[in-house]
This record gives structure tokens, C-alpha cells and sequence, in this order.
């Protein structure tokens, strides 16, 4: 098992650990709806992928119970 050979001070450990940090999502526009969407996934909006219909969306699915 590793073992530290000297103390590594709050300042050196809290810096390192400052540098890790979560991206932002790449977000692009629907070429359909232009609603904002994450890259090469199905519009929550319009369900919308590559030019084609691929899923329900919750407005299709209202329309079909009734």
C-alpha cells in the first residue's frame, strides 16, 4: 500500500482538489423546433432525431388517449 513520505499541507491538498470541476453540457439547437438540446440525443421537445420522428413526446402522448 502507498505511503505518503512527508504531510502534505491544507493549501497543497485544497488547491489540487479546487481544479476539479463538472462541465457544462454542450447544448445545440433542434434543427426542427430550434429548441435547446444536448448534442446527438432526441429533442425532449419536438422528439426529433437526425431529421426523423424517433420518440413520443408528452404532447403526442395526450393526444393519443384521447
Amino acid at each position: 500500500m502507498a505511503v505518503p513520505k512527508c504531510k502534505v499541507s491544507k493549501s497543497k491538498g485544497r488547491s489540487r482538489v479546487a481544479n476539479w470541476k463538472a462541465a457544462a453540457p454542450t447544448l445545440v439547437e433542434c434543427p426542427n423546433c430550434h429548441e435547446k438540446k444536448m448534442a446527438h440525443s432526441v429533442c425532449e421537445n419536438c422528439g426529433y432525431y437526425d431529421g426523423e420522428k424517433k420518440a413520443l413526446v408528452k404532447a403526442d402522448k395526450k393526444k393519443e388517449t384521447k
